[in-house]
């Protein structure tokens, strides 16, 4: 018959002991886990719920899980409505996002590499100044770029609505700390070939920091997607609306038109959940790739 030695460690539990607290360490992990996918995913049965119900529904006393008959024709009413055009709104945070998106990562990227890698006695001097930019509030700010693109006749252009915010000083900053801690070898090896700073850049630095560059675009991204102030400025057309405007003008003084601003919502949002489902894993990863570097 087979034994089990006894653990004759001074001061170890038994195994036993030792087990038991490891599942029950496990169940909770579990718990908690459930617990917050749970609370993270109540807002979204909201949305949903009240975006298929009728205004009665959703301010009624009697509260339904669903709601007896779902309202499809919400989803034809939020586009057919002629003084909200939703679907314009959507086409223009999509082109403002996606160019946005590129400029800045084009900008900042070469900004960041550039401090980082060209010798230039005045670097740091340049670098502090970017990093003194994050310490101007944005209300400083808005007044005077407000006036330089309306005297460059951009209001209700995608120029008003991109250029002003192609550059960033925390994403060059991210940039910079990215690339201090790039393989040195791989650029030298391109300089042997005849590259210069540009060539090595391009063929050498982009190819082979995607995945940062994807962490960096979906940020950029979220944030080109939900900015609302500074095109609620540029956009006083409804032809240069973005859809965060368009749904801010479903709630009026006079009247809340709940059902169309749920369903308005969901709409929305659904860009972003595809953006954020495909390159999540790219979050983590390529802020963790930054490091903090002098």
């Amino acid at each position: 018959m087979t034994t089990t030695a006894p653990d004759t460690r001074r001061g170890a539990p038994p195994r036993a002991v030792r087990r038991r607290g490891g599942v029950m360490s496990s169940a909770g992990l579990y718990l908690a886990t459930a617990v917050a996918a749970f609370l993270f995913l109540v807002p979204f049965y909201l949305l949903v719920r009240n975006a298929l119900s009728t205004d009665a529904e959703i301010t009624g006393e009697h509260w339904k899980f669903f709601p007896t008959d779902l309202q499809w024709g919400n989803v034809s009413a939020l586009f057919d409505d002629s003084s909200v055009p939703f679907a314009r709104s959507l086409l223009n945070s999509t082109v403002v996002a996606v160019l946005h998106t590129a400029g800045v990562l084009l900008v900042c990227s070469l900004a960041g590499y550039a401090l980082a890698r060209i010798p230039y006695r005045h670097a740091n001097k340049v670098f502090y100044a970017v990093l003194g930019t994050l310490m101007v509030p944005t209300a400083v700010t808005f007044v005077p770029s407000f006036v330089l693109v309306s005297s460059l006749g951009w209001v209700d252009s995608y120029r008003g609505l991109i250029i002003p915010g192609l550059f960033s000083g925390f994403t060059c900053f991210l940039f910079r700390q990215y690339f201090l801690g790039f393989p040195k070898e791989l650029e030298e090896a391109a300089r042997v070939d005849g590259l210069g700073y540009w060539g090595a850049y391009w063929r050498v630095v982009v190819p082979n920091s995607l995945n940062f560059f994807a962490a960096i675009a979906t940020i950029t991204f979220i944030g080109g997607w939900n900015a609302f102030l500074w095109p609620l400025v540029i956009g006083q057309d409804p032809s240069a609306w973005t859809v965060q405007v368009a749904l801010s003008s479903y709630m009026t003084n006079q009247t809340v038109v709940f059902h169309q601003i749920f369903m308005a919502t969901a709409i929305s949002i659904l860009p972003l959940l595809f953006v954020f489902l495909f390159l999540q894993r790219w979050l983590v990863q390529g802020i963790a790739q930054t490091g903090i570097k002098g």
